[in-house]
């Protein structure tokens, strides 16, 4: 709705630089931009000058006023949620605890720790972390765990959860990523035989896997494994588990000892 139209006489009085001087009967000045006038104009010449009030366009620029007003208090005045973790994976050593990404709005991450039985762990864990992997834990053993992260807007304190380390005999905890192996086709046989034990592999290597199965000793999981100190064994640890059907220790299938870096550099 446009309504309040009112016209009012001005008279030329000069043109200069893209700019008129209007002059009012009531002899009031103003300056107009000459580039909106009618063509022709010159010094001397008779406009009207037509006023109206826009309301419609009053009322939604208004409302996008407040539109954009109620989005930035809603952004600044939003408190961080609370993070929920679960048990993610667990061996017989060693528990993995997740989470979804933090919903901090504004606020910014100052550090997150985890907590084991009321203890803080010494864990480097990074501002965007989903995931951490507490281990040297003990076997069939339950632990309460929870997450404490400092913001720039206050502490927030994860719910505890219980999890449990497996017994000797679950092997569902195995996690592993094949190497370089000197016949490829032999890695058909492992992989059915994680199946009958209930254990995984993954294709890609990542800190999630337990061990690495392998008869060469080189190639880039190799070393990424030595990095991140994961076992690398022969697939004979795998055959000894299922034969005994409980874990057996690592060290006696070790392809490389992972503490032992330093030695097979020489």
């Amino acid at each position: 709705m446009i309504d309040e139209i009112s016209s009012v006489q001005f008279t030329v009085g000069k043109l200069d630089a893209g700019m008129a001087i209007l002059l009012s009967p009531g002899h009031h000045l103003i300056e107009f931009p000459s580039t909106i006038l009618p063509e022709g104009i010159t010094t001397g010449s008779i406009v009207n000058v037509t006023i109206e009030r826009n309301f419609e366009e009053e009322r939604r620029q208004r409302d996008e006023f407040f539109a954009l007003q109620e989005e930035i208090f809603n952004s600044f005045s939003s408190q961080p949620e609370v993070p929920a973790i679960r048990c993610k994976a667990s061996t017989q050593t060693s528990i993995t605890i997740a989470w979804k990404p933090l919903v901090l709005h504004t606020a910014e991450v100052r550090s997150i720790e985890v907590y084991r039985n009321q203890t803080k762990l010494n864990l480097n864990i990074q501002p965007t972390a989903t995931s951490a992997k507490l281990t040297g834990l003990e076997i069939d053993h339950e632990y309460e765990i929870f997450l404490i992260v400092r913001t720039s807007a206050g502490v927030l304190t994860s719910p505890k959860i219980s999890a449990r380390t497996h017994k000797l005999d679950n092997l569902t905890g195995i996690n592993v990523c094949f190497g370089d192996f000197s016949h490829d086709q032999d890695i058909d046989s492992l992989v059915d035989l994680l199946r009958r034990i209930g254990a995984q592999c993954s294709d890609e290597l990542t800190t999630e896997n337990t061990h690495l199965v392998c008869t060469i000793a080189k190639g880039p999981k190799f070393e990424k494994s030595l990095e991140w100190n994961i076992p690398i064994v022969s697939p004979e640890w795998l055959k000894a588990c299922e034969a005994h059907k409980k874990i057996q220790p690592a060290h006696s299938y070790y392809i490389s000892n992972p503490s032992q870096k330093s030695s097979l550099e020489k």
